[in-house]
């Protein structure tokens, strides 16, 4: 029998693919491999002035060169414009969302939480204006498979929150959610930075009337002075001919108790090894793993 478990992995091409990225996209490969279920990937280009269409193509590259085969066809939030637009403009009809012209410096005046200066004021349609989604106060939990229950109020801790910006880039926190509803997700596992976005997403979901998928926020990796690698920070890319050593290092990041004897085995090797013995509840509840703590 075929599962219906849908996992998927979603890189930004705005730089080379990392360690970091790698053990991400190798627990969701996994998570959904183990569950006999199907693993998608969707390339997050919303943002046209940060994408690269070399960075995509390593990335891509490189999944193919760990053995992380995914099913059906790649999708490209570039091309999935109508739909975010749609959506936002069903929400401004409904009084759900509205037009918002309020600076970024009024903004850092107030801090993290937008203190509604818009929302009644009803701005009509204008090319540099944001759009915010409405919030209620009332709290909203994420229960995660591994990280502790996240609670919060939006309306108390973060306000309305911008679902398009000013400059008419769809914001990752709509964009994300369509997509996963619209391409059947069940299952989100990524790296725990986005477990604090999960609220805002769980509370469009509501909005929507769908059921949310389950999520696993697995730790990320951080290299010594506390920051995570990131193309920010120039993260080596991967090298082909490191991969078997390379995803034995992965797998151990992940604290999958993958044998010495494996180390430097075929990637098809490892990969059936991980997906036969995944276990993601022994992976530490933390949001960070250390990289000079992992096996070199």
């Amino acid at each position: 029998m075929t599962s219906p478990y849908v996992g998927r992995f979603a890189p930004t091409p705005s730089g080379l693919l990392h360690f970091g990225s790698l053990v991400a996209a190798l627990a969701s490969y996994l998570d959904a491999r183990h569950a006999n279920g199907r693993w998608l990937i969707r390339i997050e280009d919303l943002d046209q002035t940060r994408s690269q269409p070399e960075a995509e193509a390593q990335i891509l590259r490189a999944l193919e060169d760990f053995g992380l085969e995914h099913d059906g066809q790649i999708v490209r939030q570039s091309e999935r414009l109508e739909l975010y637009r749609t959506q936002t403009e069903q929400w401004l009809n409904e009084g759900l969302a509205y037009y918002c012209d309020c600076p970024r410096k009024t903004l850092l005046q107030h801090g993290p939480i937008y203190p509604g200066t818009c929302a009644k004021r009803q701005l009509p349609a204008a090319a540099d204006h944001a759009v915010r989604v409405r919030v209620s106060d009332r709290p909203i939990t994420c229960i995660d498979r591994l990280q502790p229950p996240l609670t919060q109020n939006l309306a108390r801790e973060l306000g309305d929150f911008i679902i398009r910006r000013r400059d008419g880039v769809y914001a990752y926190q709509l964009a994300v959610v369509l997509d996963d509803i619209n391409q059947g997700v069940t299952d989100v596992v990524r790296g725990a930075d986005l477990l604090d976005s999960t609220p805002r997403q769980l509370w469009l979901y509501q909005l929507l009337g769908h059921a949310p998928p389950r999520y696993l926020h697995v730790p990320l990796i951080v290299r010594p002075d506390g920051e995570k690698l990131s193309k920010r920070l120039g993260s080596a890319a991967l090298q082909r001919e490191h991969a078997p050593t390379t995803l034995w290092r992965a797998l151990r990041a992940l604290a999958q108790p993958v044998p010495e004897s494996l180390r430097g085995a075929p990637v098809s090797e490892l990969l059936a090894w991980g997906i036969s013995h995944w276990q993601p509840e022994r992976l530490p509840p933390t949001n960070s793993l250390l990289e000079a703590n992992l096996p070199s």
